[in-house]
């Protein structure tokens, strides 16, 4: 194992029963510096901004409603959640982005929720941006190391 390289996570989001074609991957990976988020999705609705959140909860549910609110432990203000992502942006209903983030470690949320919504975050609304409906999820699980 690299120094500083901890296992991953990983979470295979859909779009469920309304959505089948909405499809994608989340990989987390423990860097020294944060964790290294690599999105991969495709199927989505339109082109434009979409919320992108990890939610507490620890199952999405027959239409997503067992994701509980923002992955939220020190109590802040949206949009200083930890769960709180940067927006995906789909072109020809596909988004891939990757990120460094320092709001969590990887080994925090396994178990935890990612969400997409169908709006974009406002980033100021409380307590979720203002973000529309949930449309895809995924649970978040250990990958291999």
């Amino acid at each position: 194992m690299e120094p500083c390289r901890l296992p991953k996570a990983v979470a295979c989001v859909s779009g469920g029963r309304r959505r089948p074609s909405l499809t994608g991957v989340v990989r987390f990976d423990q860097r020294c510096g944060g964790v290294l988020v690599s999105a991969h999705i495709q199927g989505l609705p339109r082109d434009g901004f979409f919320a992108f959140h990890i939610h507490e909860g620890g199952s999405c549910g027959e239409n997503f409603e067992e994701t509980g609110g923002h992955y939220n432990p020190s109590g802040s203000l949206h949009p200083d959640h930890a769960g709180d992502l940067p927006p995906l942006l789909a072109s020809g209903g596909n988004a891939k982005m990757t990120f460094l983030t320092g709001r969590f470690r990887v080994d925090e949320i396994i178990g935890k929720t990612l969400v997409i919504h169908s709006a974009p975050d406002d980033f100021t609304s409380q307590p979720s941006g203002n973000a529309g409906e949930k449309i895809a999820c995924g649970v978040i699980c250990r990958g291999r190391e």
